[in-house]
Parts: C-alpha cells; sequence; structure tokens
C-alpha cells in the first residue's frame, strides 16, 4: 500500500502567528499534527523548524517529538533562518555541523529574506555551509523568493549529491499575467536534476487564499509536474499554519483528488515514495542521538 508522507509541516509548544489564537499552548503541538496525520491516513512527516516568536527552542521541542514518535516523524532543523540573529553571518557551516552533532536530523530548513540579493549562496561562507549538508547526507529544505531560481541553479550545481526541497511550489502566483516570468523561472530550475520541489502552499498561490479545491492553481501544478516529471515532486501540507485556509484533509486532496491529469502511479511517488526515498538513501537518523557524522 502507498505510504503517504508529509513534506512540509510545522510543530510549536506556543502558536507563534497574529492574529492570536484561542489555544495558543495546544494549537502547535505534535499530539495535534499525528492526530491530523492519522485521519488522514499520513504516514510519517518531515517537519520543517522554525524557531520563530516565542518558540527560540523549537529545534529542541521537534528532536524531543522524533524521538518520541521515531516511525512518525523525520526532523529538518532551523539553521540560520531569517528571523535568526546569525542569518548569514560567519560561522555559518558550523552552526550547521553543530545541528548534525546535536540533533536526530533528516536535513535542515533555511528561510531566505525576501530582499536578499542571493550573493551569500555562492560566498566562501555560503559553499561551506552546503558542503556540510552534502558531506552530512543532509537534504536542504528551501524557502526563497522566485527570483533567486538562478542562484539555487548554481548551487545545486556546485552540490549535486545535495537534493534541495524548494517550499511551496517555488513561490509562485496564480494571478500572473502571461508571459508568466516568475513561474517560467522556476520551471527553468527542473534543469538541476537535485532540485525537488514541494507541492504545498496552495493558500499562498491562490488568488483567494480559502478557495479550495484551488481550481485557479491547476495550471502550476500541471506546468510544474511537466517540467520537473513525477519523480522531483513531494507533497506538503503546511499544517497548522494552512488550518487558516483549509484542513489538513484539505491539504492532501488538494493533491490527491483534485489533480486528475497526474495519473495514480505517479501520485503514489509525490504523495510519498519520493521523499521517502530521498530520506531512505541518506539513512534515516536514529531516534535517540545524533545523526552518524
Amino acid at each position: 500500500m502507498m505510504a503517504i508522507v508529509d513534506s512540509h509541516c510545522h510543530a510549536w509548544r506556543t502558536w507563534p502567528y497574529q492574529p492570536p489564537v484561542p489555544d495558543p499552548g495546544s494549537r502547535g503541538l505534535v499530539e495535534q499534527l499525528l492526530f491530523e496525520m492519522d485521519a488522514a491516513g499520513v504516514a510519517r512527516a518531515a517537519v520543517v523548524c522554525a524557531r520563530i516568536d516565542h518558540n527560540p527552542d523549537n529545534n529542541d521541542y521537534i528532536a524531543e517529538c522524533v524521538r518520541r514518535h521515531p516511525q512518525r516523524l523525520y526532523q529538518l532543523a532551523d539553521v540560520d533562518c531569517s528571523w535568526s540573529e546569525t542569518y548569514h553571518t560567519p560561522g555559518a557551516a558550523g552552526r550547521l555541523a553543530d545541528a548534525v552533532q546535536r540533533y536526530p536530523l533528516t536535513g535542515f530548513t533555511h528561510y531566505v529574506k525576501g530582499d536578499d540579493d542571493g550573493s551569500w549562496f555562492l560566498s566562501e561562507e555560503g559553499l561551506a555551509f552546503f558542503r556540510v549538508a552534502e558531506e552530512g547526507h543532509l537534504i536542504a529544505s528551501l524557502a526563497l523568493p522566485p527570483r533567486l531560481q538562478p542562484v539555487l541553479r548554481r548551487v545545486a550545481e556546485r552540490f549535486p549529491a545535495l537534493p534541495f526541497l524548494v517550499h511551496h511550489m517555488g513561490g509562485p502566483k496564480a494571478t500572473e499575467p502571461p508571459p508568466y516570468p516568475v513561474f517560467r523561472g522556476i520551471l527553468a530550475s527542473a534543469s538541476a536534476p537535485n532540485v525537488f520541489i514541494k507541492l504545498s502552499g496552495f493558500h499562498y498561490a491562490a488568488p483567494v487564499a480559502w478557495e479550495y479545491p484551488y481550481s485557479d492553481c491547476a495550471w502550476l501544478v500541471r506546468g510544474l509536474y511537466e517540467h520537473f516529471g513525477p519523480d522531483r515532486l513531494c507533497w506538503g501540507s503546511d499544517y497548522p499554519v494552512v488550518r487558516r485556509a483549509m484542513t489538513y484533509r484539505q491539504a492532501l486532496d488538494a493533491v490527491q483528488t483534485h489533480c486528475p491529469f497526474i495519473p495514480p502511479e505517479h501520485k503514489a511517488r509525490i504523495l510519498g515514495d519520493n521523499l521517502q526515498g530521498l530520506i531512505d538513501s541518506r539513512g534515516a537518523p536514529p531516534a535517540s542521538g545524533p545523526r552518524r557524522p
């Protein structure tokens, strides 16, 4: 049977976003995530850490969750993300190496500022950072503005053994008018065989965030499918943030049910096989300690 694996979700001790919610101490907890996964038939999930408001210990919290649920969860640690004081400062490679030793990592996530010019990625510091990731057999989960896709392709070429998972379809907008320069720039990254795209974030791409099943986004998914193929797309929920627009099951059904142009055998890859294959090829980290060096 097909095992569904969520490539993009979060968990926090305290809800980090505005506007406030009535249950900030429970809405983001991993138990909520696992409940939704069970209800939707999702076997495993890669948890994207984010040390944002009220959650400076999110890496530690998710490491604890992975150790408690080693058969269900994988950790993508927050390393020097855009909200961090260490963002693109000297020593990034050392901080990533420390995270590898400290946490049971499958990979790391790195959120990029919207106004970043991309120069750090090809600097001595940036290249050292990604060298540690490649040598550590990690997965790089990146949130970056679409205009930095050319930079991503250059980094991917320098580190061919390092898989890059780009968040939320690469950040396109369904309302972009022809000739679609932003989306075409995302599609161009299909030329890099180690660049993967997460089929997540429909609510960010759609003209109206809550208009499920996001028929306005179908042409984006079709374009990604046609260019990246069925082996380099990975479904993701964006839970619990996605609750502001739709349910966890709807986030799954947006791909599982409402993309009829993708045949069932290809959906099986997108909904789980691709990500699980990447994880298995790098060696699953032990639940009780750090990844092997």
